[in-house]
Order: C-alpha cells, then sequence, then structure tokens
C-alpha cells in the first residue's frame, strides 16, 4: 500500500461532535458528489484504500497515506474548511488507534448519542460508496467486516442501545416537551432525507398531531411516503412560503449545502419554532435576529436524560469487550497476512535444498531409497516452517528482524515477499 512507492500508514482524520460545534463541522461537511470527487482524486495520486464519512456529527476520511497531511489536504480541498481551521478542531489517529476509533465509531461508543446506532448504517453506505469508485481493499473488507460484526453483538447483547434516542427521535421529544397543546400545531417538515423520514414517522407514532405537512423539492418521493404514511400531509414546494407562514413548527432537513431557509420567509408575527436537522445548517443564521423565533439545531437536540444516559454507560465496559474481542481476531488476521508470503517463501527455498540433497545422494548411493527420503525430509521442512510460524506469532517478535535473519541464513530475499507493511 504505497503512494509513489514509499511506505503508508494507516490514518483517520477529521472533524467531529467531540471538538467542533456545528457551524464548524458544516465547514467540513462534503457533499455526495464532492466526496466521489475526492475519492476520485485520491485513486489519481496513487492512495490504496480510502473511503469517507460526512454525517451531521462528524466528517472523516480513513486511507493510507504517508503523511495525514495529504488526507487533511484531501478534505479541505472539497469542504469549505481550512487547514488552520482543521488543526484546531481535527481527531487524528493512526493504525491500531485508528483501527479502534472505526472500532468505536461502528459500536456507538463514539456517537454523540451514546448508542445511537444510526452511524452504522451510515459507514456502511460510506464504504459501499468507495467500493463503488474502487478506492477499497483486501485490508478495509476484513476491518469492515469485524466491525460490523461487533456492532451486531453491542447490539444484541447490550443495552448499550436502550431507548429510541436518535436526533430525529429528540426532535419530537423537544417538541413534547417544550411546545404546549403541540398535537393541535401546525408542523411543516422540510426535506425528505433520512432524518426527514423518520422525524415524520415519529411525529406520527409519538404524537396525535394530524396537522404534519411535509415538502420535499423531488415530489415524486414525497407522494411514495404519504401512500406509506396517510396522516402525514403532503405540499408542493411551490407553497414553501406559504406553508412556513402557516406553520408553528417548522422543521428543516434539506441535505443542502448552503441555507435552504432564509430570515425573510420567517413569519415575524407569531411564535415560531424550528428544528435544523441539517449538516451543514439550512436554516439562515439570520434567522436567529427574529424575537419571535426559537431555533434549534443538531448539537442541542442531541442532548439525552442522565438516567438513559446511566442504563448505557453501565454496559460500555461490555461493549469493550466485544470490541476487544473482535479487534483481536483482525489483528490476528492481520499478522497472518503480513508473514504469510515469507513462510511460503521459506518453504520454497527449503524444498528446493531438499531437492539438491536428494538428487545428490541418489547419485552418490547405489539403492538410495528416494522416496522415503522424501516423506522424511518433508516432515523437516513441515517441523521448520510451523516452528517459524509460532516464532512470528510470538508477541514479543519482531517480524520484520526476523524476516530478515532467516533471509540471510537460507539465502532468499523472503522480506521482498513480505506482505506490505501498514
Amino acid at each position: 500500500m504505497t503512494i509513489k512507492n514509499h511506505q503508508v500508514n494507516l490514518y483517520n482524520i477529521g472533524v467531529s461532535y467531540k471538538k467542533a460545534e456545528a457551524n464548524v463541522r458544516g465547514k467540513f461537511s462534503l457533499t455526495k458528489e464532492a466526496q466521489i470527487q475526492l475519492l476520485n482524486e485520491a485513486k489519481e495520486i496513487g492512495v490504496d484504500g480510502i473511503f469517507v464519512l460526512s454525517t451531521c456529527n462528524r466528517t472523516e476520511i480513513s486511507g493510507f497515506a504517508e503523511h495525514p497531511f495529504q488526507l487533511i489536504n484531501l478534505l479541505c480541498k472539497y469542504s469549505n474548511g481550512s487547514v488552520e481551521e482543521f488543526a484546531e478542531v481535527s481527531n487524528v489517529y493512526k493504525n491500531q488507534d485508528a483501527i479502534l476509533h472505526l472500532f468505536r465509531m461502528g459500536t456507538g461508543l463514539d456517537s454523540q448519542i451514546l448508542g445511537d446506532y444510526e452511524i452504522v448504517g451510515q459507514l456502511r453506505n460510506a464504504f459501499k460508496q468507495a467500493k463503488e469508485v474502487k478506492t477499497t481493499n483486501a485490508y478495509f473488507e476484513r476491518l469492515l467486516n469485524h466491525v460490523m460484526q461487533a456492532s451486531k453483538r453491542v447490539k444484541n447483547e447490550t443495552r448499550l442501545s436502550s431507548g429510541t434516542t436518535s436526533v430525529s427521535y429528540a426532535a419530537v421529544q423537544y417538541i413534547i416537551k417544550n411546545l404546549p397543546n403541540y398535537d393541535a400545531k401546525n408542523i411543516l417538515v422540510f426535506g425528505l432525507g433520512k432524518m426527514g423520514k423518520h422525524t415524520c414517522k415519529n411525529l406520527a407514532e409519538y404524537t396525535q398531531n394530524k396537522s404534519v405537512c411535509l415538502i420535499n423539492r423531488t415530489e415524486e418521493k414525497a407522494i411514495e411516503f404519504v401512500k406509506e404514511h396517510p396522516s402525514i400531509k403532503k405540499q408542493v414546494i411551490g407553497n414553501l412560503s406559504s406553508e412556513v407562514n402557516n406553520s408553528d413548527v417548522l422543521i428543516v432537513s434539506t441535505g443542502s449545502d448552503k441555507p435552504t431557509i432564509t430570515k425573510a420567509q420567517i413569519p415575524t408575527d407569531k411564535e415560531i419554532l424550528i428544528l435544523d436537522l441539517s449538516m451543514p445548517a439550512n436554516v439562515d443564521a439570520a434567522v436567529k435576529e427574529l424575537e419571535n423565533v426559537t431555533l434549534v439545531n443538531v448539537d442541542e437536540l442531541s442532548k439525552i436524560t442522565d438516567e438513559t444516559l446511566a442504563i448505557r454507560q453501565q454496559e460500555v465496559p461490555v461493549a469493550e469487550a466485544i470490541i476487544e474481542t473482535h479487534k483481536a481476531e483482525f489483528n490476528e488476521w492481520l499478522n497472518h497476512r503480513s508473514f504469510t508470503p515469507a513462510v511460503y517463501a521459506l518453504k520454497k527455498s527449503l524444498e528446493s535444498i531438499q531437492k539438491d540433497e536428494i538428487a545428490f545422494h541418489k547419485k552418490k548411493f547405489k539403492g538410495f531409497d528416494e522416496e522415503q527420503a522424501e516423506i522424511i525430509t518433508s516432515r523437516f521442512i513441515q517441523k521448520i516452517t510451523t516452528q517459524f510460524v509460532k516464532h512470528l506469532k510470538d508477541d514479543e517478535t519482531s517480524i520484520p528482524q526476523s524476516i530478515n535473519v532467516v533471509s540471510k541464513m537460507f539465502g532468499t530475499e523472503l522480506e521482498k515477499l513480505h506482505a506490505e507493511d501498514y
């Protein structure tokens, strides 16, 4: 795995809710088109293995590089964030730390809402996209497979996901807790992405409100959705202004890279609650200037009750133990993968010696039992290679050093057959 034939490492770089506020994360958010462009450029410069994840809570790149700046530069090139801004709020993980980070993320331990499993589907889609662009490799295939196995076990074997606490659920709970007589309010959902769909479903499930209206820029999707959810009304995009004017609650989930709701669109003659579930923000910041508006973003909606959090926190050690099991399995595969070519080369070298010696003794000794000699020497070869494998598997062993020594002993360039390091 090389860029211009130089040694590389596995890096995970990015920004997340941990250090970056919503407005900063929005600068580094990548559209699907930008993600594909980034992956294609990475492929052109020789990156062997890379995928991109961009959600409302994080934008991250996992990939192989000589230096993390190569990935950081790609992120800044295709987003609206600068290197200087990145340096202030970023996370950079290398090799085993990067592996652990992906495990923690995929099991919900690194989610803004502890145990939130929306990230699992997002991670799977990110890898699928990279696979379509042909920027994945066997390493990532194996790693993501182990992450998904760990995620499934954590979900099924722990209470880390007890209670429904996604951002879309939190949005509906915010309305219920903060809006008197919420069942009689006019609610407009603008945008039918994943977040918008979940919000509509949660409104139908957790409220008795019959005045929920949906507007989507692609009307066909809205038509199909309301067929399955008849309690939700649909309006065309051309009626957006009038519907906003008629709303008591506006939920924005349009997934645009720029604001879709402006200050001029908001009525000033009544109280209105606006929930912006988009990343980057799709409600213009100027809306905050209106005294009649309460504007809530994804960070505020990601807070859950102490009780729920306490229950989930108790499950963290169990989840971490599951992660360690699957991480160890992946590392075992990784180590085996790294020395398998060397073991194979050693065996071939020994078989060459075996062949030469049997041929020599066959000529020198009359009645030499070639078949018996081959059986005995093959057993020796098997025992030697088995011992070599055991040695390489020892935690105290330096694999490159051991391969180098054996290479010199047997006169073969084993190190050239050594699997690419990471």
